[in-house]
């Protein structure tokens, strides 16, 4: 594998803390240069079974770690407000001592999106609230008070954010979009951009699918830096490998010829899930720690 692509894991946060804080451990042990957890309420085929936070698991995984990296892949304005989260993000920030990333997404129309009793929101919908709070919360890390910031959906006044963010200006937006408006928001605020191939089926679509939907997005997002005037290689480009249906993690040699393959097209992070048990994500825990051995 090309030495300079930079790896992730994935700890889904549904073990308890007892037995969880080791992955965390492990994966900055192997020498992952990030370590990320989903962030929902309640996820897909985990629903019934026991999910925690992501921002006090990620909280504990700061305090048990000294150098990797941590972050959301991703949040998402389904059950959240920009200046309640800018506060929770700029603690995290100083306890993590710098280092935490904000991975974010528009959301979908699963569990979350309905979970606070509202009426699911329009693909379009999700998309201007996205617009409007990625924004907001820009303006409120990044400044001492936000005022009268009226939007269509979100708003701010006299809102405070001190000391701010450890990490200046703020901490990193690492922006996942797949469509023109999404890409458009990486480009503009994103210190990376995030794609987990074809959005429309992640979890099951083949090799191909996933490969060809990444191809048409990442030519996308180089439009788009041309377009604005940002250099394209100035923003990190992840993939977060999440289909059953792709040999990531089957053999070492297996994810060398995928990493090699999206590294070609012009992405400088891998991501692959810490193996389960069971269904989502079962895999072996041995080619798991083979693969973080590559990078070192």
């Amino acid at each position: 594998m090309p030495t300079s692509i930079r790896l992730g894991t994935v700890i889904l946060p549904d073990e308890p803390w007892k037995v969880s804080r080791n992955h965390w451990r492990e994966a900055e042990d192997l020498g992952f240069d990030h370590a990320w957890t989903y962030d929902h309420l309640t996820w897909r085929d985990l629903r019934e079974k026991a999910w925690f936070s992501a921002l006090p698991v990620l909280t504990a995984a700061a305090l048990e770690t000294t150098s990797l990296r941590v972050g959301t892949l991703v949040a998402s304005a389904n059950f959240r407000h920009p200046v309640s989260f800018a506060k929770e993000l700029m603690t995290l920030d100083e306890i993590s001592e710098g280092r935490l990333t904000l991975g974010f997404g528009a959301g979908g129309a699963g569990f979350d999106s309905t979970a606070l009793g509202q009426a699911p929101w329009s693909a379009e919908e999700r998309a201007s609230r996205f617009e409007e709070f990625v924004t907001l919360l820009d303006q409120v890390l990044v400044n001492p008070a936000t005022s009268e910031f009226q939007g269509e959906f979100y708003s701010a006044h006299e809102a405070r954010s001190i000391p701010g963010c450890t990490q200046q200006p703020r901490i990193p937006f690492v922006i996942a979009g797949t469509g023109k408006r999404g890409i458009s928001l990486a480009a503009k605020f994103g210190s990376g951009w995030v794609s987990n191939g074809d959005s429309s089926n992640p979890l099951e679509a083949t090799e191909q699918e996933h490969f060809m939907s990444v191809q048409k997005q990442i030519s996308m997002l180089r439009d788009e830096c041309a377009r604005i005037g940002r250099d394209f290689d100035s923003i990190d480009r992840v993939f977060l490998a999440s289909s059953r249906n792709e040999a990531w993690m089957k053999s070492v040699s297996e994810f060398e010829r995928l990493a090699n393959m999206y590294q070609e097209i012009g992405f400088t992070d891998i991501v692959i899930h810490r193996p389960r048990i069971s269904q989502p994500f079962a895999g072996d825990l041995d080619v798991y720690r083979e693969i973080a051995k590559l990078t070192r």
